[in-house]
């Protein structure tokens, strides 16, 4: 089988506007804060962490609602369009509220705005692996991923170029117009291109014709009850699926501590200015260039040991930073390292979660998946932030390394979700990733 790559691109624009609107949001809405509210950096900081401790809730929630809708449109297209279009209104009625004596007013936008986000969130990653075979869904999470870098940049140059100069208050209604209006191009092109209920016959077909289900581990699933979802998970899937969840807990403490301290530990310890921007634009370029050839290594090697390699090489990175005492240049390769094992296991994780499940639950173990992963991110701040302001800032990187042996450690146990190809008759073939 191959993958439908005009198909999954097509899929990949609902991720595309999301990636653009928490790019815009990380950046933006600590600015207004501060500069139009006057609020220190403890409840920005505060304020900000709702995104991921609501998330932490509600993502499974709506994951397994979606998983029990059937609507002509599909089960997660519902989701896709009365979240997207909510989450416009109140991202332009922040504007409204960006005054000075409404903080109350636009805490209340921005709440609303958060569970907008969160309504689709779910949906919205979990129809790529509804609509893909289980084998090709790494390389589909590849270009899922792709999408997802699009938004990130085209939010970039508009906030580049509308943002204005935050000293001065500008109005950000320009900006918040124009991710906007992604959003809703995006969701037009999925309403009008992306038939959910359709491509699922189809694919279901392609499924049969070529001898797979779209259950991956159908003889260990156990009956349905009357709503359809599964009353227990198999003891061995189970200890994998809890196993692969701290795994993904523990890169992301590792990942997401370096992530959000580097800028401080570059001024610190390496006494650099706005150059450390260099080191994370070279991790994600490389991440960015990585994903597609990963998507098809890892029908090669498999999932499993690709997301090995991955944090392999990631902590072995970290531990490598953690002996410059200065700034080098040689410091971007491993950064550029950092970038590829990140790819390594971003392309994978997801696919390996949700390979655990029947095709009826797949918003349910998405929901799982983000659940760990933001809970992490909830934790990884104040936990690496005390150990940087209360032992040292040379603690970030030996914090990091600690989190991936972890997760080394963890990912032993997992025992599905591994789902390879059946082989081919040179390994050529392997590298056809045409249409």
């Amino acid at each position: 089988m191959k993958l439908n790559y005009k198909r999954t691109i097509l899929i990949g624009f609902a991720f595309m506007a999301i990636s653009a609107f928490w790019q815009m949001y990380d950046s933006i809405i600590p600015l207004i804060l501060k500069n139009t509210f006057s609020l220190g950096e403890t409840w920005t900081g505060v304020i900000m962490a709702i995104d991921n401790i609501l998330a932490v809730f509600l993502l499974p929630l709506f994951g397994v609602w979606s998983d029990r809708t059937n609507t002509r449109f599909g089960k997660r297209s519902p989701f896709i369009y009365v979240g997207t279009i909510l989450s416009v209104a109140f991202l332009m009625l922040l504007t409204v509220a960006d005054r000075p004596d409404t903080l109350y007013p636009f805490i209340g936008i921005l709440f609303l705005l958060l569970l907008s986000m969160s309504f689709y969130r779910s949906p919205a990653v979990a129809l790529m692996p509804d609509l893909t075979p289980p084998p090709l869904r790494s390389k589909g999470n590849a270009v899922i991923n792709l999408m997802g870098a699009v938004g990130f940049i085209y939010a970039l140059v508009m906030i580049k170029i509308l943002g204005g100069d935050p000293k001065t208050r500008p109005s950000y209604v320009p900006l918040f117009a124009v991710i906007g209006a992604l959003m809703i191009v995006s969701l037009l092109v999925l309403l009008f291109t992306v038939r959910e209920t359709k491509i699922q016959k189809d694919v279901e077909a392609e499924c049969r014709a070529a001898g797979i289900t779209m259950d991956p581990t159908p003889d260990e699933n156990p009956p349905k009850d009357a709503v359809g979802t599964v009353n227990r998970i198999p003891k061995s899937i189970r200890l994998s699926l809890v196993m692969i969840l701290f795994s993904v807990a523990f890169w992301y403490i590792a990942y997401n501590a370096v992530t959000t301290a580097f800028s401080r530990y570059a001024s610190e310890v390496w006494h650099i200015g706005s150059g450390y921007a260099d080191c994370l634009l070279i991790a994600s370029a490389v991440a960015v260039v990585s994903y597609l050839p990963i998507g098809i290594l890892s029908g090669i090697i498999g999932r499993k040991l690709m997301i090995l390699c991955g944090v392999i090489i990631m902590a072995a990175s970290y531990g490598c930073l953690f002996f410059f005492t200065s700034y080098h240049f040689t410091a971007a390769i491993f950064f550029g390292l950092i970038g590829f094992g990140w790819a390594a296991i971003n392309v994978n994780s997801l696919p390996m979660v949700v390979d655990m499940c029947e095709q009826e639950d797949i918003g349910r173990f998405t929901g799982y998946y983000y659940t760990f992963s933001m809970a992490a991110q909830v934790f990884t701040p104040i936990a690496s932030g005390a150990l940087l302001e209360y032992v040292g800032y040379r603690t970030l990187f030996p914090y990091a390394v600690v989190f991936m042996i972890l997760a080394f450690i963890t990912m032993q146990f997992v025992r599905h979700g591994d789902i390879k190809p059946a082989g081919k008759k040179s390994l050529l073939e392997h590298f056809d990733v045409g249409d």
